[in-house]
């Protein structure tokens, strides 16, 4: 059973950075599309970013130029690199699979205000 554990947020100010990162037990991490995704208050859990097996990306319109996915396979660690933050980004960010398949980590809060 492959366990997410997701770090990294906190408060931050409009147009401020942080640096998201998931670590992912087992051995099943290298062969998986890897993707973030958040879940705002009375909200449903949406996709942000995505990061396939083979090394394409893609990202959601709200984040696109602004947030950058990667992954280190050696390490079993999947990455979100937020900038130019906005309130809007204020969400539990969680990573899994592409699609979603292991059960979901306790997620990282992250926190967008002035």
């Amino acid at each position: 059973q492959v366990q997410l554990v997701e770090s990294g947020g906190g408060l931050v100010q409009p147009g401020g950075s942080l640096r998201l990162s998931c670590v992912a037990s087992g051995s099943l991490f290298g062969v998986k599309s890897m993707a973030w995704y958040r879940q705002a208050p009375g909200k449903e859990r949406e996709l942000v970013a995505t990061i396939f097996r083979y090394g394409g990306i893609n990202y959601g319109d709200s984040v696109k130029g602004r947030f950058t996915i990667s992954r280190d396979n050696t390490k079993n660690t999947l990455y979100l690199q937020m900038n130019s933050l906005k309130p809007e980004d204020t969400a539990v960010y969680y990573c899994n699979s592409y699609p979603s398949e292991w059960p979901w980590g306790q997620g990282t809060q992250v926190t967008v205000s002035s």
